[in-house]
């Protein structure tokens, strides 16, 4: 029970990673509250699940992009639950196009959604985190903005800056007590990799030395990791599982 009595909070929690890692965390103790976007009947199973591992939970539909939205649901667990302990800011979304075809929407939609969203989620759980000089921040970047992929610009551009901006924060972070690193998976089973061509699909898991996608719990394996007491020592740190696409 490594994560005994504490509350996390998780972005895009209904289901793929966000569902695996809330899941492992109220496994270890943690009760959970997450939030989705208008995925209420899977978001009610990942909720009956957490139940049934005997730990609380709540969701809520919010939209991560809008950030006094997302500073409401943050003050509600706070309120309902208690203080912050853990972020997990995993909440997501992708548009595929060549370069040229991206449009200013399509662009704001991504970063919205990834660099903003992380950004002032972090931020509404922050000053609580450091009155009480302790908590965990972990943000979901992605292997794409280490090594870039075709028709997904915008979206690798929005992960390589969730690496930057974990890296920044660790430095004002750490000593005030706050854990900040992140994870940056490669291709997963997941609805957003479900998307890809069959084609498309079947070439990148060729690629690959392991010769296959990775499992959502195994991505909530390294968020455990970063959360509980074995990994104190990482900070500012983008770990990557990866299954080799990317090694470094």
């Amino acid at each position: 029970m490594k994560l005994q009595g504490q509350i996390a909070l998780v972005t895009g929690g209904s289901r793929g990673i966000g569902r695996a890692t809330a899941l492992a965390f109220a496994a270890e103790g943690a009760d959970i509250a997450f939030c989705h976007l208008n995925d209420a009947a899977k978001a009610d199973d990942t909720a009956a699940e957490i139940r049934a591992l005997g730990r609380r939970a709540m969701h809520r539909s919010v939209d991560v992009s809008d950030i006094a939205a997302g500073r409401a649901f943050a003050d509600a667990v706070a309120a309902s639950f208690g203080p912050i302990d853990i972020l997990f800011n995993n909440a997501g979304m992708n548009i595929r196009k060549p370069f040229e075809a991206y449009t200013e929407s399509d662009f704001d939609s991504i970063l919205g959604v990834h660099l903003k969203g992380m950004f002032f989620m972090a931020q509404a759980v922050y000053p609580a985190m450091v009155a009480r000089g302790r908590g965990c921040i972990i943000n979901v970047a992605s292997q794409r903005g280490i090594k870039g992929a075709p028709n997904s610009a915008v979206y690798s551009a929005a992960k390589a800056g969730i690496a930057g901006f974990t890296r920044a924060l660790a430095w004002e972070a750490t000593p005030k007590g706050i854990r900040v690193n992140a994870i940056a998976p490669g291709p997963i089973d997941t609805d957003l990799t479900a998307t890809m061509e069959s084609a498309d699909r079947q070439a990148f898991i060729d690629a690959l030395p392991i010769g296959r996608f990775g499992r959502p719990e195994e991505i909530a394996a390294t968020a455990l990791l970063l959360a509980g007491p074995d990994g104190g020592f990482y900070v500012g740190a983008t770990l990557s599982p990866n299954g080799g696409d990317v090694m470094y």
